[in-house]
């Protein structure tokens, strides 16, 4: 019998485009789409997103599976991570926590010593999981992807050997 609580994490292959995009556009509706003002919205809904992103790099993600399901991807070069993403119904699953943990030992792995992502500080949600992972403000700057007047926080994390 196939254990339906197992996370597995693989290489993103481009059968995962869909389920990647979907994933994508939840967590999208979910955290960004309030935020933004109606002008940065029409700006995000024209450029193509998440397309160009999984177009562009979508051979540097890694996928987390349960069941077969792909419930969820990160991507990260060398000591970033540039996204951590679980759709609203798998969260709080451990998903994102395997994803990182992965993501980190790749890193490890690599040489790298400290660990770097940003997220916005109206997304209290993954700041709350962030420190709670070890990772530490280290800067506040404009967010000037969006437009919107955010403010990106940094987070590092020592990743010992």
């Amino acid at each position: 019998m196939q254990d339906t609580t197992a996370i597995t994490i693989r290489p993103w292959q481009l059968a995962d485009f869909d389920a990647v995009k979907a994933i994508l556009d939840d967590t999208f509706a979910s955290t960004w789409q309030p935020q933004l003002t109606p002008e940065a919205l029409q700006a995000y809904r024209e450029s193509g997103e998440p397309v160009g992103y999984i177009d562009q790099m979508g051979t540097a993600f890694f996928v987390a599976e349960i069941g077969g399901e792909v419930v969820g991807m990160v991507h990260w070069e060398h000591d970033f991570v540039h996204a951590l993403h679980v759709p609203t119904a798998h969260q709080r699953k451990g998903i994102a926590r395997a994803l990182m943990a992965f993501a980190e030992d790749g890193m490890r792995a690599a040489g790298v010593e400290v660990a770097r992502l940003e997220t916005d500080t109206f997304n209290e949600s993954s700041q709350g999981f962030y420190t709670a992972h070890g990772y530490r403000e280290a800067g506040r700057y404009p967010d000037l992807e969006w437009h919107s007047g955010f403010t990106t926080i940094l987070y590092v994390k020592p990743l010992a050997p």
